[in-house]
């Protein structure tokens, strides 16, 4: 990728685990001109309208397609020249990657040259500051280089970032192909790994898996958490086997603007004015400007909601292929997230509200409950209101094994009495509680509360008609 760079050649890496609906959608968008793919994917590839030639393997061989070794080799052999640096602007096309499509078909980010430039910067002065109340933890190498173990898949953004971004604090990285627990418990002391990043489903995995409390874990120093919130008494659980992990490291990002927007501080950063408070993302970083924006397009006031408006030097060209899409979300040089925030009193500490009645602090309530009735949740606003366009809370849920054996019923009849004790009444779940087999998720870790939503409604409407 960095090779890439240099030469000004844009990539986009796409998932793995992609059906051929979605690939041939990708594909429309993305327009490539060359393909690299590993075997198992090859039948897949050859379905892009590309050439034969123009398909090369990643790994292994096959007749009539070369693979990277190959090319490897024979430039070698040939002596080729080397393809010199070339210039690049602020607006030239570094790479693109997709959106996780929560809201509909993935769009194609296009990020450019100058938002990798800036972006460096921003990620340097952000250490700078870090370094002066928190030393980095010394790695596990005879040079003293951090153990990164990348565990988020290459095609999604987070993952993607933390190679093209490496050289700027520099680190080791071991990669996970796939997704397995067992491997990632028996790698972390193989590799004497000193850090990653997940997402909360993952970590959802982890603390309840059998080995998660007798592996040892003791080499690793710094975790993050990305993609979706992660609920305080999850992350509690999971520092319960990392003893050298203060806390889990936490914010808020959207691939529209390349990298991060907002990091929960560390204790003393900004001379001790930055506070780590409960249920917020964190302190913007530096360069980022944001409004919180109501329905009516005036400036919301302190602690009230409103949609998230993010501007800097890291905002991304717009969607490949998609000018409507690129007109409605980057707006002015700002860019529209779709989120609901408010900005504290403080005025440097944003907190997610997912809706009028925050997703997030109902769901933490649910998986408080001292019974542990459930180990997964989800929230959003379905229909039902006293107004065709008012939506209510509804609970989506995962049993753990004491909920089963107690009986849904019961678990219901325990979750509402524990919720309208301890909330608002407009925050009671007046929706109702649904047991389900699995909250549905994308591949990097995203609850999927549309999917959730539109089969509610469906059956909602299925009913009516009865």
């Amino acid at each position: 990728m960095h090779s890439l760079l240099v030469i000004t050649v844009p990539f986009v890496p796409f998932s793995s685990y992609a059906t051929p609906y979605e690939f041939n959608h990708a594909n429309s968008l993305a327009q490539p001109t060359r393909i690299f793919a590993s075997p198992s994917l090859l039948p897949l590839a050859l379905t892009s309208g590309l050439p034969a030639d123009r398909i090369y393997l990643l790994e292994g061989e096959s007749e009539g397609h070369t693979s990277y070794n190959q090319l490897v080799s024979s430039a070698c052999k040939s002596g080729i020249q080397r393809v010199p640096v070339r210039h690049a602007t602020k607006d030239t096309l570094a790479y693109m990657f997709f959106s996780s499509g929560t809201s509909g078909l993935p769009k194609v980010v296009m990020a450019s040259h100058g938002n990798i430039a800036c972006a460096i910067v921003i990620f340097m002065e952000y250490n700078k500051e870090i370094s002066k109340v928190h030393a980095p933890p010394v790695g596990n190498t005879p040079e003293g280089v951090q153990i990164d173990f990348l565990v988020v898949p290459l095609y999604h953004s987070l993952g993607l970032h933390r190679v093209i971004f490496n050289p700027v604090r520099p680190s080791t990285i071991v990669i996970l192909p796939k997704w397995n627990i067992d491997v990632f418990l028996d790698n972390i002391p193989k590799y004497q790994i000193t850090t990653f990043v997940l997402v909360p489903s993952l970590i959802h995995q982890i603390v309840h898996h059998p080995r998660f409390k007798t592996s040892d874990l003791s080499s690793v120093k710094v975790i993050g958490c990305t993609a979706a919130h992660l609920p305080p008494q999850l992350s509690e659980q999971l520092l319960v086997g990392f003893p050298n992990v203060e806390r889990v490291l936490g914010g808020y990002g959207l691939s529209e603007f390349t990298m991060t927007v907002a990091l929960r501080p560390l204790p003393g950063m900004l001379n001790g004015r930055a506070k780590d408070k409960p249920g917020s993302v964190g302190i913007l970083f530096p360069g980022v400007e944001v409004r919180i924006v109501r329905p009516d397009g005036s400036l919301a006031g302190p602690n009230e909601a409103g949609e998230l408006f993010v501007r800097g030097a890291t905002v991304t060209l717009g969607y490949k292929a998609n000018d409507k899409a690129t007109r409605e979300t980057f707006v002015d040089g700002w860019v529209r997230t779709g989120d609901r925030i408010r900005i504290d009193e403080d005025g440097d500490t944003l907190k997610v509200s997912g809706t009028q009645v925050s997703p997030a602090e109902i769901e933490n309530t649910l998986l408080a409950h001292p019974d542990k009735l459930i180990i997964d949740v989800s929230v959003a606003g379905v229909s039902g209101g006293r107004t065709s366009d008012e939506r209510i809370p509804r609970a989506w849920v995962v049993l753990s094994s004491a909920g089963a054996a107690l009986g849904e019923k019961e678990v219901m009849a325990r979750l509402n009495a524990w919720v309208q004790q301890r909330l608002s009444r407009y925050k009671w779940l007046r929706g109702g509680i649904e047991i389900v087999e699995a909250i549905p998720k994308s591949p990097t870790g995203k609850v999927l509360r549309r999917v959730l939503v539109e089969e509610y409604e469906k059956e909602m409407k299925a009913k009516a008609k009865l």
